[in-house]
């Protein structure tokens, strides 16, 4: 298991990875997948147990991605684990290339098609469901993003998941408290979150969704016996770029030649720092 040095240093290259490809694809949700880095950073790496040897295996963990547009994390993740080569990515939304703006089973590595809002939580109610009645042992985790936590289709999956016991299920909220049209508690308020979810029959643990520690001790194993596991993970959107946290407007965003720049060397002076500190 990688320690969490080598897990810090994995998060800015991926960050600096995943702007390179947006920053070549003209398009790209920024915001949200800087914030999600470090989750998808600790599921690869140390909690799921899946591989590109172990894809079909029908024993192995699944990931199913809620906040879809959040999907350029989620390529660079897939491709340092080995799912397909990363110059893949060359092709990102580009004419005909499967590397499209939202999960799709065409990729190496994804499990389900998502992007509509709402629509991963109740896969995988649905997939830790079968899990348990083919006594398969495998399971089931879900990133739900706190925008789409508007759609009622999510809290239909919370009952159903708190009613059929799924204690091999997790749900990790990405709670970076922005979305497209504004700060989450003006669009639609959810708070208080953690006792929404459980009252809803949920073992629920709130997390700093940037501390690799706090992430790896709240994932690796079911926060309750008999009630499926909520994680809520406070992020900051834009994560690791000074000019885009906790702003708005890079919900969806290419930075300029200049603003590249900018972010690639903030993140590259950070990625000498941590080597530097190992050293």
């Amino acid at each position: 298991m990688p320690t969490d040095h080598e897990l810090a240093l994995k998060s800015l290259l991926y960050r600096r990875n995943l702007l390179r490809w947006i920053k070549h694809a003209g398009a790209g949700h920024t915001g949200g997948s800087l914030s999600c880095v470090d989750i998808l950073n600790v599921l690869y790496n140390r909690i799921l147990r899946v591989s590109p040897a172990t894809f079909s295996d029908p024993r192995r963990d699944r990931y199913i991605q809620s906040k879809g547009h959040s999907v350029e994390a989620l390529y660079v993740v897939l491709a340092d684990r080995g799912f397909f080569p990363e110059s893949d990515l060359a092709t990102l939304c580009g004419y005909q290339s499967h590397y499209v703006g939202h999960p799709t089973r065409h990729v190496a590595g994804i499990e389900q098609n998502t992007g509509a809002l709402g629509h991963g939580l109740p896969l995988a109610v649905g997939t830790a469901l079968a899990s348990k009645l083919d006594d398969a042992g495998f399971r089931a985790f879900t990133l739900v993003g706190d925008g789409e936590l508007a759609e009622g289709s999510n809290w239909e999956a919370a009952l159903a998941g708190a009613h059929y016991q799924l204690d091999n299920l997790t749900a990790i909220i990405d709670c970076n408290t922005l979305q497209i049209t504004g700060r989450t508690r003006d669009v639609m308020n959810h708070e208080p979150l953690s006792e929404k979810w459980s009252a809803f029959g949920w073992a629920v643990r709130t997390v700093d969704g940037h501390d690799l520690a706090a992430l790896t001790a709240a994932l690796e194993q079911p926060l309750e016996a008999g009630k499926p596991s909520c994680i809520i993970a406070r992020t900051t959107k834009g994560k690791g770029v000074s000019f885009m946290e906790d702003v708005g407007k890079w919900h969806h965003g290419v930075p300029s030649d200049a603003e590249h720049a900018k972010a690639s060397a903030e993140l590259d002076a950070a990625i000498a720092q941590l080597v530097g500190g190992a050293a």
